[in-house]
């Protein structure tokens, strides 16, 4: 298919993204799909199976099958610890993945994330909040809160992404531009930074490794009584990125072809944030800013299929992401030891040389735009 341009987009954007949709033969992308699917089942028995006490594959499918566990101990293992953790890694990368799929689309930008927004910044005030501002008494107060009281930092963090949703909402629907809103997100980004280190500043020692505790993000935080609300919010966020494919797909080609095409803009671009907002901010309240995630694997979903076609996108960075979320808490648990590395830092460990492979790529095609 040919490439279509148009004379009105600027050549840093047409550089940026990718404007060609190409759709794969139905035979080679159906068995791509389905190399994704049986990666992701190994990566979850992997996780499931292998940590500091290795458990027989056999003995892991026989316990999530329902049977009777050789080891008492080993059915404790599964399903008290490992197989949530699991769920929540898998769930956790397909949201970060998706999210960040939407937001390079909206942008048009190869580096923006699910946080371009201020989502995880609004999160992590509400925690800086409870636990460096409030300390022991806000704790109590979040704890006193009933339902909430289970959740904890979960909770204060929600708080925090809400509202920073809600304000960037409010200025979704009075800004026109894509490029304006998302400069209006790292302002917000950074004006809740900024308070975040003031609390830091002004805190003791034990409340601010408290606060970095939660900043190094894990995936093993979420139990099985906090799965009823994170399980439904992911879900439903991944939902709205499947049933957006099509407004997606007219974004590639820029805003004013959109518009020709019959869409509105202003609401695709709503549903879009609302979507990235349901997923990021889950993540994130619940399992910590998990980063490199949402930059890394789109971009290797795109260089598997080669193609910017979102019907294949979205499926394939849902199922891409959870996969590599699984292998890295499955590497952050250093199998084997008792040693426990910060996630964010194996995560890093991955996406940082693909960040440097898209900002390799980027300039070289600036270079053949004659940018």
């Amino acid at each position: 298919m040919q490439k279509v341009t148009t004379p009105t987009t600027p050549k840093i954007y047409a550089s940026s993204v990718p404007t060609r949709v190409v759709y794969p033969g139905l035979g080679t992308r159906r068995l791509a799909l389905v190399a994704l699917l049986v990666g992701l089942t190994g990566a979850f028995l992997l996780s499931v199976a292998v940590g500091s006490v290795t458990i027989p594959l056999t003995e892991v499918i026989t316990i999530l099958t329902g049977g009777e566990a050789a080891r008492p101990t080993w059915e404790t293992i599964v399903m008290n610890f490992r197989l949530p953790k699991a769920i929540t890694a898998a769930l956790a990368g397909a949201a970060l993945a998706v999210s960040g799929l939407q937001m390079q689309t909206l942008f048009r930008n190869p580096l923006a994330d699910p946080y371009v927004l201020g989502i995880s910044s609004g999160a992590s005030l509400g925690v800086a909040l409870v636990v460096l501002a409030a300390g022991t008494t806000g704790s109590v107060l979040i704890a006193g809160l009933g339902f909430l009281g289970d959740f904890g930092l979960a909770a204060a963090a929600s708080l925090g992404a809400a509202l920073v949703l809600a304000l960037v909402l409010l200025v979704a629907r009075r800004v026109q531009s894509a490029v304006t809103l998302l400069i209006l997100g790292l302002m917000f980004g950074y004006t809740t930074g900024a308070l975040v280190s003031l609390l830091i500043y002004f805190s003791i020692a034990d409340r601010i490794q408290i606060y970095l505790s939660w900043t190094f993000g894990s995936f093993g935080g979420v139990t099985w009584g906090q799965m009823p609300v994170f399980v439904p919010i992911i879900t439903l966020g991944l939902v709205a990125a499947l049933l957006l494919v099509k407004p997606l797909n007219a974004l590639l080609l820029g805003e004013t072809y959109a518009r020709s095409l019959g869409l509105n803009v202003l609401r695709a671009r709503l549903w879009i944030i609302i979507s990235t907002a349901l997923l990021a901010g889950a993540v994130t309240a619940f399992c910590g800013p998990i980063g490199f995630l949402g930059i890394a694997v789109p971009h290797l979903c795109r260089a598997i299929f080669g193609t910017s076609d979102h019907r294949i996108l979205v499926p394939a960075s849902i199922m891409l992401g959870a996969t590599v979320a699984l292998l890295a808490d499955w590497v952050a648990q250093v199998p084997g030891s008792q040693v426990i590395l910060p996630l964010n830092a194996v995560t890093a460990l991955i996406g940082a040389p693909v960040v440097i492979w898209i900002i390799l790529r980027r300039r070289a095609l600036q270079a053949s735009f004659g940018g």
